[in-house]
């Protein structure tokens, strides 16, 4: 059962970029300006409060070669930016800034952009901007995180099934609590060791230096993650003296649950955004939420299994898991509103998708868990009945207690009694294979949590695309095209100078899928400005001899002109993209 959504997570894990809350806002230089004069600093603009490494710039000269910069700190204006020095003297030509940062959930963040002094260079030789994201690193990390989620949920719901539903002293149940507490245990340290390399997007072997392992300790996401090893030291004394006890887990183990629930929103989406106190407080509800509804259905079906579980402990189970669902729902809801900003966003993002298949997984659980109450509630009945048929047919003596086995008449139409148990047998089969459907897909629901909580929300890349338009000035606009051929694809560099009412010059290079200059048959592109119903004006390109281009480009009024490319790579094949561009 649990196979498969660690599969996905090793899969997803590492062939997919790293997302997180933090998007990039802007920068300076702003990407693919001209400049006069070299600039003294390189300052980026996040839409969240952002951590630093080491090696969070990666500055590269026109010739490929690394610039040695200055220390990367925070300006003046705030945590959401990021800063280095740069040397005094650059050369002329086009410089690749390839930078890392880690967002305020915990997550690292990675991008490139370019910037040229005096003149550009003609084409970029391809450069390593150094790492983005280790494969193995990534997925073992979210596979740790992936398992801290399923014990967190077996250890709260566990507990919270003893103390409320009072099932009979089964061993089985304090064989979940340990499994549940070593696995978080265990998760934990994982977490805390590989730290390190995640962050720098390096190989698992990095978290044996012992300065990946110090930043780690002394960085926000490692203090959460000390935390949270605290609070299992204190819950094992906690679970070690109840158990002696043999006593209900009662408010000690409730603020422990609760304390548990509250690391994860201080290292994930909630601890950054808007509205950061309700957010917390929401996702630790829905944390706790969830671990008592999956953790408590997991206790409940070992029960069923192992041990004899009377009707009255599985329908307060079923109340229990009712109340769960409920405070699932309300602050699923927030959640989901947070997180997307737009119903646009629920389609338009790989966070709305993402939500959409969580969404599709929940409504599976919640039919899995209507077809287990319907169960439950038989089982009850047919412990009522077995009871009633039992006292009828066992009379009370005049004058003293009952007499066993004492004949009496059953009444016309009832059941006999050797058919109760069967009826109570056919019920627990029946219950036992919908709480198993129902923690089967709890485990694919946890797994799908686990990729959207290190996705970027919908209402941080809108933000971050509203505040970042394609082109700003004279810049750079990088264009992926596709045309559906063996190597038919690459992407379309384009240089829009100055980028403003009037004339303007216009260039375009041809990347081929090798990062190289590719030659191409035709290459088009015309500019429409709907606002205003004007164009589209064709560029006009023609081919310079390795680059296209127009010197004479007139884009008559400032706003948001959406420019088409049109690429052709053979006499049949081609395909055409749209961006936005904005013309001051």
């Amino acid at each position: 059962m649990l196979l498969g959504p660690l599969l996905v997570l090793l899969l997803l894990g590492g062939t997919s970029p790293a997302s997180a809350h933090a998007a990039l806002r802007s920068t300076d230089p702003e990407d693919g300006s001209l400049l006069k004069s070299a600039p003294r600093h390189l300052t980026l603009s996040f839409t969240e409060s952002v951590g630093l490494l080491e090696d969070s710039f990666r500055v590269l000269d026109p010739d490929g070669r690394r610039l040695r910069t200055g220390e990367p700190e925070h300006s003046p204006d705030g945590g959401d930016t990021a800063r280095v020095t740069l040397p005094a003297k650059l050369a002329q030509g086009t410089y690749t800034v390839a930078w890392r940062v880690v967002s305020a959930d915990s997550h690292p963040v990675s991008g490139a952009f370019t910037f040229s002094v005096g003149k550009r260079s003609l084409a970029l030789a391809p450069v390593d901007t150094g790492p983005t994201e280790d494969p193995a690193t990534k997925s073992l990390y979210n596979i740790a995180r992936y398992l801290a989620y399923l014990a967190a949920a077996l250890l709260i719901g566990t507990a919270t099934f003893m103390a409320v539903c009072r099932p009979p002293d089964a061993p089985v149940l304090a064989r979940l609590l340990r499994t549940g507490w070593w696995t978080l245990l265990a998760a934990t340290l994982a977490l805390l060791v590989l730290r390190g390399p995640y962050e720098a997007g390096q190989a698992p072997l990095g978290a044996l230096s012992a300065d990946s392992l110090t930043r780690t300790l002394t960085s926000r996401p490692g203090v959460v993650l000390l935390a949270r090893l605290a609070l299992l030291l204190v819950a094992a004394v906690h679970l070690v003296r109840q158990s002696r006890r043999r006593r209900p887990y009662g408010w000690t183990g409730a603020a422990l649950a609760v304390g548990l629930a509250v690391t994860w929103a201080a290292g994930e989406h909630a601890s950054a955004g808007i509205q950061v106190p309700a957010a917390m407080t929401s996702s630790a509800l829905h944390l706790l939420a969830t671990a008592v509804w999956l953790g408590g259905l997991t206790a409940l079906l070992v029960t069923l299994y192992r041990a004899h579980l009377t009707p009255a402990a599985v329908t307060r189970f079923s109340r229990l898991a009712f109340a769960s669902v409920t405070v699932l729902v309300v602050t699923g809801v927030y959640q989901s509103w947070r997180g997307l900003g737009s119903w646009d966003a629920l389609t338009g993002t790989t966070y709305g998708r993402l939500l959409i298949l969580k969404l599709a997984a929940v409504g599976l659980l919640l039919g899995a868990a209507a077809v287990s109450r319907r169960w439950t509630a038989r089982l009850a009945t047919a412990d009522a009945d077995a009871e009633a048929v039992v006292r009828e047919k066992v009379p009370e003596a005049v004058g003293g207690p009952p007499l066993p086995g004492a004949p009496g008449d059953r009444p016309e139409g009832s059941a006999p009694v050797h058919d109760e148990p069967a009826r109570h047998l056919t019920h627990r089969r029946a219950l036992r294979r919908s709480v198993l459907a129902e923690v089967a897909v709890g485990a694919a629901v946890l797994a799908v949590t686990t990729v959207l909580t290190s996705t970027l929300p919908g209402r941080a890349q809108a933000e971050a695309a509203a505040q970042s338009p394609a082109v700003v000035g004279a810049s750079v606009t990088n264009v992926p095209f596709d045309v559906g051929t063996p190597g038919g694809r690459g992407k379309v560099q384009i240089t829009l100078d100055p980028g403003r009412v009037g004339d303007n010059s216009i260039e375009a290079l041809v990347f081929g899928p090798d990062g190289g200059v590719s030659v191409v048959p035709e290459l088009r592109i015309s500019f429409t400005l709907p606002a205003k119903d004007i164009g589209p004006l064709d560029a006009e390109l023609t081919d310079k001899g390795g680059y296209w281009g127009n010197s004479f480009l007139n884009l008559p009024i400032a706003g948001k002109w959406e420019m088409k490319v049109t690429v052709r790579t053979s006499e049949v094949d081609q395909v055409s993209e749209t961006r936005t561009v904005v013309v001051r």
